[in-house]
């Protein structure tokens, strides 16, 4: 036994590490956190207000801990190993609560940290081993705590107002705030025309043209409001403008040459890294950090065996440790001596960055992308590509480029001042490595406008006579801002102070997990009910979800970080304005599952208004003139005793208008539609004449249709977009569909492999849904129409008319109940297996998991034979069903007692081979992403997170 315990949070950085201690170390996995609050408590005290967690095991961690209790009781030393965040020093403060009672008397837990796994890095770790950081910890107890409040004390406020299910955020709902915001914003923009005017010129018995923007007339600079390009505000002024220039006589005013630097950006930071993922490689944030998290935790690098080929991907810091730095001039030296400055490139953090942790670089410079590609999956080389050349490229020198700028005036009537400007690359310096023009379409075209890179001019000098070739004017609007993608919301996020590195990937996923955002064309759209969340949230809750307040929260988590602040006296504050900001909710905020708003809209039924209400999915318009009141049956024995006692009993169950029948036992003997109390009590008198009973049953009309206004376009995708590939967070692989006991769901490919990655994401079913596809079949009940649907267990055949009419159709076969003589319909199960089982379920238990045929066994033993798939000769058997020998065998559930076999009084040896051969199911293929060529980068397609 091992005299050392080692204890991480992967499987796959245990068996990183493992390599590089030796046999006096045992390594194993916490598979994440091991504590957490209780699922159906929000477990945290409150009457005293000392927000003491009430934490217990995860569910599914109870024997994982007691082998880690039993493992550490025969441990001299136990190391404790998590990621160095608060995260990890929250599993590592759990990890220690649990493990300490079974130690030895001499043994002892101590905390090591390490920002990259090699061998020097982790055995440097163990040498300065610590205690667990309390403080670390206690600034992730108290954001968990904070969130739990949030989520326990609003979201049955949004359950009773809203809907059942939904949830507010502390981070989320700020970020959704955004998105939201942002849509409103191009909702309510105007867009603002303009004319910007170009002038098309040559030096004069030259034939190089070039293109110069006016920006004056008679030294009076042109701008249009809100316009920041120079331009005219109509297309008068500019046809006036237009013709004035051409007949100006155009000449150079002045040439202006200099030599202009573009110096290296720093290496990535976590949200830098995640924005150019998106923008440069597609990555979505997810994807992003699951690959990361690989690269970091370990890859096979042939004989070497398993290697960390980055630093910790969960950081704010552009620092580098100098040993790295020395790696990389080693490395630039090879390149040339104009490619190496002088002195190595420092880089400032931001004011409020924690600077914990080295920025995201290659453990080891010598690993290239190129030299180790063949080890990695393409997704991992792509993104290893990214982090190495930026960390390389900022520790090399600048790219120069010759800029020339050329004023140039048109004099005729008036004098017009056009202005160009061009640059050429005279030293490529860092772009050698790493070219950050290398975006997506959007930003490089954007970048194209905007900068006069590459442009190159002819050369010319003051005084210099041009020929004007012609002038382009043209008409153009102002666009609405754009919307948030997952690299622009990050930015965003980032500048504002909402959240920390390693809290943006569960921020996106939370938004879009909740139905709160779609994402179209890459961009983030937020939903009805997001919309509808954040407006109630944002109204009621306006200092907890005010965005400067949530920024100044993530400042005192970092306070307590440090020890400057104690983490009851945040929650106190924070409960306190949590605690008045509810009161005033509950009796204030809009109660939209009851609401009932009249609209302009006319019924297509009956021709009554239309209102707007709120249903399971959304906003919706409904008749007015439904009602949910049932009919009821009086009697004519109780009308002639006191009709007026009667009136009054309708009147007060029921608003005008009613029907009022006359029956004789289900068939009617009268009908009358009434408005008033006049009409009322002729029909009562009408109907206790003619029937044995009286009917009242309330006019109701159940006309409905859907409010698209409110609702984004989920099919408005551009041309050339496809539906988004997803990816395992854990490991960034792309998760493949498959069926289980409760329906499709997402599984990462490597669920199985060892080590296994058991990442699973259930579909949302209203996502799926399909709508109804008509048939043009009657319903053989109603009479109308039958549709295709997608149910729970695939597609289906039903009426129109539910929840009227409930008719299913079902594919019978010809072959009656053996038991009682009902019609038999294949059905199928959760697992999407088709058995074959009576309609008279359940009253009859009759099923079969093979098809019943309609022909009876020639021997006389049984009126219908069994299709049995025979694997031996790969053929259909037509057996009797009392041919036990040629049945299949049923495999017992694991567990579950062998139940002992029922004598069968009839014993059959028939056995048909049939010519029919068995269908073989073709191979499920796992999609794989294409390689794509090493020099060029995939863009992704841009439209407007």
């Amino acid at each position: 036994m091992a005299k050392n315990l080692v204890i991480v949070e992967s499987p796959a950085k245990a068996k990183t590490i493992n390599k590089y201690l030796g046999n006096d170390f045992t390594v194993e996995a916490s598979l994440g956190h091991i504590m957490d609050l209780p699922k159906n408590d929000i477990g945290v005290e409150l009457k005293k207000r000392t927000f003491e967690p009430k934490l217990i095991i995860s569910p599914g961690k109870e024997k994982l801990v007691d082998r880690l209790k039993k493992l550490a009781s025969k441990a001299d030393a136990v190391y404790l190993a998590p990621d160095p965040d608060r995260e990890g020093e929250a599993i590592a403060a759990h990890l220690q609560w649990q493990l300490k009672p079974s130690l030895k008397n001499s043994g002892k837990i101590q905390r090591v940290t390490f920002n990259e796994i090699t061998k020097a890095a982790v055995t440097d770790a163990f040498k300065r081993a610590r205690d667990v950081d309390q403080n670390l910890m206690l600034a992730q107890q108290t954001r968990r705590v904070l969130d739990r409040l949030v989520g326990y004390e609003i979201s049955p406020l949004l359950w009773d107002k809203v809907r059942r299910g939904l949830s507010a955020g502390r981070v989320q709902t700020v970020a959704l705030r955004l998105i939201v915001d942002r849509e409103n914003e191009i909702k309510a923009f105007n867009p603002v025309e303009y004319w910007p005017v170009d002038a098309k010129l040559t030096p004069a018995g030259k034939k190089q043209e070039f293109l110069a923007r006016l920006y004056a007339i008679d030294g009076t600079k042109i701008s249009v409001d809100t316009v920041s390009p120079p331009a005219l505000p109509d297309g008068a002024t500019a046809a006036t403008v237009k013709a004035g220039m051409e007949k100006a006589k155009w000449s150079v005013a002045s040439v202006e040459a200099k030599e202009r630097r573009r110096y290296a950006p720093a290496p990535f930071s976590t949200s830098q890294l995640q924005q150019q993922a998106s923008n440069r490689l597609g990555f979505n944030v997810k994807r992003t950090m699951g690959v990361a998290q690989r690269l970091y935790e370990g890859i096979e690098i042939g004989n070497e065996g398993t290697v960390g080929l980055i630093t910790y991907m969960r950081t704010d810091s552009t620092r580098v440790a100098p040993v790295a730095i020395d790696m990389a001039r080693d490395y630039i030296k090879t390149l040339g001596k104009d490619y190496l400055p002088e002195k190595p490139n420092q880089f400032k953090g931001k004011k409020d960055a924690q600077d914990a942790h080295e920025a995201i670089r290659p453990t080891n410079v010598a690993y290239t992308p190129d030299s180790i590609r063949k080890y990695l999956s393409d997704e991992q080389y792509r993104l290893y590509n990214l982090i190495w050349s930026r960390f390389v490229a900022s520790q090399m020198t600048p790219a120069v480029y010759d800029q020339t700028t050329v004023e140039i005036t048109g004099k005729s009537d008036r004098n017009y001042q056009v202005r160009v400007s061009g640059s050429v690359l005279k030293f490529d310096g860092f772009l050698r490595i790493n070219n950050p023009n290398q975006s997506s379409v959007a930003e490089a075209k954007a970048a194209q406008e905007d900068s006069d890179e590459g442009v190159s001019l002819p050369g010319m000098k003051q005084g210099d006579a041009l020929d004007l070739l012609s002038v382009v004017t043209e008409q153009k609007f102002t666009e609405p801002p754009p919307r948030f993608n997952e690299a622009s919301l990050v930015k965003e996020l980032e500048e504002r102070g909402i959240g920390r590195p390693s809290t943006y990937a569960s921020i996106i996923n939370t938004i879009q997990d909740r139905d709160y955002v779609k994402k179209l064309a890459r961009k983030f759209v937020p939903t009805e009910i997001g919309m509808v969340v954040t407006t109630l949230l944002v109204k009621n809750f306006p200092y907890i979800f005010d965005m400067d307040y949530t920024r100044k929260l993530e400042d005192e988590l970092d306070e307590i970080e440090a020890g400057n602040e104690k983490w009851t006296d945040l929650l106190g504050g924070f409960y306190g304005h949590l605690t008045d900001e509810i009161k005033v909710a509950e009796k204030k905020m809009e109660d939209i599952k009851r609401m009932e708003h009249p609209t302009e809209e006319l019924c297509e039924k009956c021709g009554s208004p239309l209102v707007l209400k709120w249903g399971k999915f959304g906003s919706f318009y409904s008749c007015s003139n439904f009602t949910k009141t049932k009919p009821k049956t009086i009697a004519v024995s109780a009308f002639k005793k006191d009709s007026k006692a009667v009136v009054k009993r309708v009147k007060d169950a029921f608003t005008y208008p009613v029907t009022v029948k006359g029956m004789v036992d289900d068939a009617e003997a009268s009908s009358e539609e009434v408005h008033d109390d006049k009409q009322l009590l002729s029909a009562l008198k009408i109907a206790s004449e003619r029937g044995k009973s009286i009917l009242i049953d309330p006019v109701s009309c159940d006309f409905t249709k859907e409010n698209f206004a409110d609702k984004p376009d989920l099919a408005a995708m551009e041309a050339g977009d496809t539906e988004e590939e997803e990816f395992c967070e854990n490991c960034g692989k792309q998760m493949v569909l498959k069926n289980g006991p409760w329906g499709p769901f997402m599984s990462c490919p490597d669920y199985s492999a060892d080590p296994p990655c058991k990442t699973v994401r259930r579909l949302n079913q209203k996502v799926q849904q399909k709508p109804p596809e008509p048939t043009g079949e009657p319903c053989p009940q109603c009479g109308m129409e039958l549709v295709k649907r997608q149910g729970a267990y695939g597609e289906f055949t039903s009426c129109s008319g539910y929840p009227k009419c409930k008719y299913v159709k079902q594919v019978l076969l010809d072959v009656p109940c053996p038991k009682d003589g009902a019609p038999i319909a294949e059905r199928k199960s959760k697992m999407g297996n088709v058995f074959y089982g009576c309609t008279n379920y359940p009253k009859c238990d009759f099923s079969s998991n093979q098809k019943l045929i309609a022909k009876p066994c020639p021997k006389g033993n049984s009126s219908y034979l069994i299709e049995v798939p025979n694997k031996q000769d790969g053929y259909i058997h037509e057996v009797c069903p009392h041919n036990h020998d040629a049945l299949p065998k049923r495999r017992p559930k694991k567990g579950a007692k062998v139940e002992e076999p029922v004598e069968d009084p009839i014993t059959c040896d028939y056995d048909h081979k049939t010519n029919r051969k068995i269908e073989s199911k073709a191979p499920v293929e796992i999609p794989t992403l294409q390689r794509p060529d090493p020099n060029a980068t995939r863009p992704i397609v841009e439209s407007v997170a």
